[in-house]
């Protein structure tokens, strides 16, 4: 337990990371790594570079502190990174580590500001969430492990099949190199792969969502290639071509490249046992929205494919939105579901279609669109899940509540770390 002392000192000092937050935590993470050079086998270059790991992580600190007299009220947020952590195969050991660093960026940041005081109370408080954090993640290895099928730490997966679904996405179906039966997983997790392309020095991992429905005896992963310069221009304003961040910085798509240029059928590609908390709610009757935008699809499909296999009596609307036809992965897939399966409708809008494609609606998704093609009680009473490029994530969820749909019936996940859904 935490003293007062240390709870009023923490909480005092709050405001204080909501100002400074982002450089604390980014001058973290250059230390980190420049004292611990093997923990960028774990993570994300490319959130490093674009800063969206140290503005996730800013607000992750920011939120334990003004909560941390009842640190039960972040538990899903610890849960959600939790099972990022478990899939990257983040260890007790490494909190030490990262504790260690946090402090001396803090002190470092806000030089003589950051008093003997302020700091042992923040190293008495790190330690509490570190634990809620360690015992969470305990139980999620040992599920992941003792689960039929499951398995612990990164597995060995042969390439079946590599199938190109649009000019930019391609499908890789993953079967295991023993032979032996595979984890279960909820529609809308996600698969963990780790790679070491040649000419790399470390490895690198990236989560991919399952994009078919579980219970076969392979894993389907379907991979955008991320390659070119991150714009912010307007014609990116629902995220549905290119990548699109928040810097303007290159990112080169080291691990989408390999994975489309290099990895054949026949190779072997390690992963780690299925993960994610943007999970379908299955054992209802309400209706379902499902909203895509480019590679967002792949964790949609998945819940697509769940839902008429499992729950065939729930209505569903799939509304996908993509750059162009050439853009746009499967697109025959999801027609041939709804035109077998009469309680699914599915629609297609391209922001710059080409002059032989054929969609629904011409420009972004919006209110007064999806209003005319679904029926208002639909928006009275349907869970909501949508996927997509930050841009389009934040479009979406403007949208929806233009359209009423209350918040505990909306669901979403950011690809990589999290953001606001709301621009400030």
């Amino acid at each position: 337990m935490l003293s007062q002392q240390t709870i009023e000192i923490v909480k005092s000092t709050a405001p204080v990371l909501a100002e400074h937050g982002q450089h604390i935590t980014k001058r973290f993470y250059e230390m980190l790594f420049t004292n611990h050079p093997e923990l960028l086998n774990i993570f994300n270059h490319m959130n490093q570079r674009e800063g969206r790991q140290s503005a996730a992580l800013a607000n992750a600190v920011y939120a334990a502190a003004v909560n941390i007299d009842r640190l039960e009220t972040i538990i899903p947020v610890v849960k959600q990174i939790g099972h990022k952590h478990r899939a990257l195969n983040v260890k007790p050991e490494h909190y030490p580590i990262v504790g260690n660093y946090l402090l001396l960026a803090i002190k470092d940041v806000l030089g003589e500001a950051a008093t003997d005081d302020i700091i042992a109370a923040w190293g008495e408080a790190y330690g509490v969430i570190a634990n809620a954090f360690i015992s969470v993640e305990e139980d999620m290895y040992t599920e992941a492990k003792q689960q039929a099928g499951g398995w612990e730490g990164f597995r060995r997966f042969i390439v079946d099949r590599k199938v190109k679904e649009s000019d930019v996405i391609t499908s890789f179906y993953l079967q295991a190199e023993d032979g032996g039966a595979i984890a279960a997983f909820e529609p809308g997790q996600y698969l963990t792969v780790r790679v070491q392309p040649a000419g790399h020095p470390n490895t690198h991992l990236r989560h991919y969502s399952l994009s078919d429905a579980s219970g076969k005896d392979m894993y389907r992963i379907s991979v955008k290639r991320e390659a070119g310069i991150i714009t912010n221009d307007s014609s990116a304003a629902q995220g549905t071509g290119t990548e699109v961040g928040d810097s303007g910085m290159p990112t080169h798509g080291v691990v989408s490249c390999y994975l489309h240029d290099a990895v054949q059928v026949g190779d072997v590609l390690e992963a780690s046992a299925p993960a994610g908390e943007f999970t379908l709610q299955q054992g209802i009757d309400t209706p379902v929205v499902l909203l895509s935008g480019g590679v967002g699809a792949t964790p949609l499909v998945s819940m697509l494919h769940t839902l008429v296999s499992q729950e065939p009596a729930r209505q569903v609307h799939y509304v996908h939105a993509a750059r162009n036809g050439s853009a746009h992965a499967f697109r025959e897939e999801v027609g041939n579901v709804a035109a077998l399966q009469r309680q699914v409708q599915s629609f297609v809008c391209y922001d710059h279609p080409e002059s032989d494609d054929n969609c629904d609606h011409q420009g972004f998704i919006d209110a007064t669109w999806l209003q005319a093609v679904i029926p208002s009680d639909v928006w009275s009473s349907a869970d909501v899940y949508f996927c997509g490029p930050v841009p389009f994530m934040r479009a979406m969820y403007r949208v929806l509540k233009q359209l009423g749909v209350s918040t505990d019936r909306i669901h979403y996940e950011f690809f990589g770390p999290a953001s606001a859904i709301e621009e400030v």
